[in-house]
């Protein structure tokens, strides 16, 4: 949120935006980054590490045998995840943040924290039926043909698995995808907002461009680094066939044992998919608020 001062009673204007501007700013940025999120797939995905890939193998990999246009596989998945997830999550932090600052109310960083926490805990188990979908259409290229899922879109996909699977299907792993929703949204709603007000509070920096783009980037690595053990075992959890893994404490074992590395397998395209991600998130939020929000005072 942008603020400014005001003489009106002494108060500051604050930019606010609508509250599905969260879901709209991430799926704007999700179109931009998406070949790097499918490739993170791939590459956690992989049973051993004698099949370990680097991030320009899967690359070239990927558009030898799908073209480029297979760098976009389950594109429209990855919409459906960030308008659902990522708009329940933003909208539910900046709705509380309002409300707290219109009361007079401290937002401190246990305070952001506690709000983007749980607000991305509820996101993860709106966007899971997404992210279940975004998982499994990403990663149907590395099975054989005649194994592979083949949903045509998003809406497609959610039709057969309640016909062929069952509707509790679509929230497989749900539990993995609140945890990693509420670890992402601390390291990226609470980091931005704490670190974009210290800047700005020790005249660091103006509040524009330069600013958003700092600040998105410290927050961008500290969501990686928070999410990514949580966010293989997920990868796994939902790309599994029914019984694979009778639940998070299997997963984690089996993925144990393949060394303790590989619940960072993928981090390093994990990492310049979610920074460009986390970036592009923020700055086109915040073009949202100037452009189509409105001043509040408090």
């Amino acid at each position: 949120m942008t603020s400014s001062p005001s003489s009106d009673g002494g108060k500051s204007a604050h930019r606010m935006g609508k509250w599905y501007f969260g879901g709209v700013a991430s799926a704007m940025a999700a179109c931009c980054t998406h070949p790097l999120d499918l490739v993170k797939v791939h590459l956690q995905t992989i049973a051993s590490t004698k099949e370990s890939l680097s991030m320009s193998r899967a690359f070239v990999h990927v558009v030898k045998t799908e073209g480029v246009i297979g760098l976009y596989n389950g594109i429209s998945a990855s919409m459906l995840r960030q308008l659902t997830y990522s708009t329940a999550r933003f909208g539910v932090y900046e709705s509380a943040k309002n409300f707290l600052q219109s009361t007079g109310q401290e937002m401190n960083l246990i305070v952001k924290i506690s709000i983007s926490g749980g607000a991305g805990f509820f996101g993860g188990i709106i966007g899971t039926p997404g992210d279940l979908l975004n998982v499994r259409m990403q990663n149907d290229i590395k099975v054989p043909p005649e194994q592979r899922r083949n949903y045509k879109h998003a809406c497609d996909g959610l039709i057969r698995v309640v016909r062929e699977e069952g509707f509790a299907r679509l929230f497989g792993g749900c539990s993995m995808a609140s945890t990693r929703g509420a670890l992402m949204s601390v390291g990226q709603i609470a980091t931005y907002d704490t670190i974009k007000e210290q800047i700005l509070y020790f005249g660091l920096l103006k509040d524009g461009l330069i600013c958003h783009f700092a600040s998105s980037t410290v927050a961008g690595t500290i969501a990686t680094g928070l999410t990514m053990p949580i966010d293989v075992m997920k990868t796994k959890m939902m790309n599994a066939k029914p019984g694979e893994f009778r639940g998070i404490g299997h997963c984690f074992v089996h993925t144990l044992k393949v060394g303790p590395s590989a619940f960072y397998k993928g981090f390093f395209p994990a990492f310049i998919r979610l920074a460009p991600q986390t970036i592009l998130t923020f700055v086109f939020l915040e073009q949202l608020k100037i452009y189509f929000g409105k001043d509040v005072y408090f």
